[in-house]
């Protein structure tokens, strides 16, 4: 539970949060829906849901600072301690665990001396474990400020926080451009990203993914993609059909899994 009283903040920046705050507050027919979205507003000033941003919420939306406090400390996505500039999330949900996921965890708190939900020195990564990116078909994966990064390997994660922490340009794998954490917080309020090309920017889900849909449609399936088990086989092999589009094999059946 926050300390209370706490202090406001400096006039100007309280003037500046309160005109953002009433803009989000008229969306509402009933101001305390606002919440959520006044959480994130906060939290793009000081970087975490601090309880000078919990008194505030509290105070514009006609509630006491235990309602406030429940929400923001029932929801992860709002820190409750300062942060880095980048949220690396590592997927250790059952998929991306056993595709490499807790591999890449362990090797990501070696790499930059922190544990979980832990600050490198220079305040430019915090790492995370997150139960489920809802991205399966990607496994294993990594969000830095909850944008995707798929396939991942141990070597290639870090590579990623090493760049992010020498200011190198990093492009997730589909999705909008990175952006620092208090930036995706005011975007996660409401506030449109105006970045050129940000908001063109997008990334569907992938075939896996998409599977069940086109069942649903009537579609028929498409051809099943099945990666080739000897390795000097060429990495442009034609996809193979199910069995039931083909004659038997007078050979015999398949191998398990073909």
């Amino acid at each position: 539970m926050p300390q209370l009283p706490a202090p406001d903040y400096p006039a100007d920046v309280r003037a500046r949060l309160e005109a953002d705050a009433k803009e989000i507050i008229a969306r509402y027919p009933g101001s305390r829906s606002a919440l959520l979205p006044l959480l994130h507003l906060v939290q793009s000033e000081e970087g975490h849901v601090s309880r000078t941003g919990m008194a505030f919420c509290a105070e514009l939306l006609d509630l006491t600072t235990a309602e406030v406090t429940a929400v923001a400390t029932f929801y992860s996505m709002y820190r409750r301690k300062p942060g880095g500039d980048y949220q690396v999330g590592v997927c250790t949900n059952t998929l991306c665990a056993v595709m490499g996921g807790d591999a890449i965890f362990d090797e990501l708190k070696e790499h930059l001396g922190v544990g979980n939900n832990e600050t490198t020195e220079d305040g430019k990564v915090t790492l995370e474990h997150i139960e489920c990116n809802a991205a399966c078909d990607f496994a294993p994966v990594v969000m830095v400020n909850w944008e995707f990064f798929d396939n991942q390997t141990p070597e290639s994660a870090k590579r990623l926080v090493d760049d992010l922490r020498e200011g190198r340009p990093v492009a997730p794998t589909r999705g909008a451009p990175l952006c620092t954490y208090k930036e995706t917080a005011r975007i996660l309020a409401g506030f449109p990203d105006e970045r050129p090309g940000a908001v063109e920017a997008t990334g569907g889900a992938g075939p896996a993914s998409l599977t069940g849909l086109r069942l649903a449609k009537g579609e028929p399936p498409r051809p099943r993609v099945v990666r080739p088990r000897d390795s000097e086989a060429p990495h442009d092999a034609p996809p193979q059909t199910p069995a039931a589009d083909h004659p038997a094999d007078p050979a015999g059946p398949a191998e398990e899994g073909e």
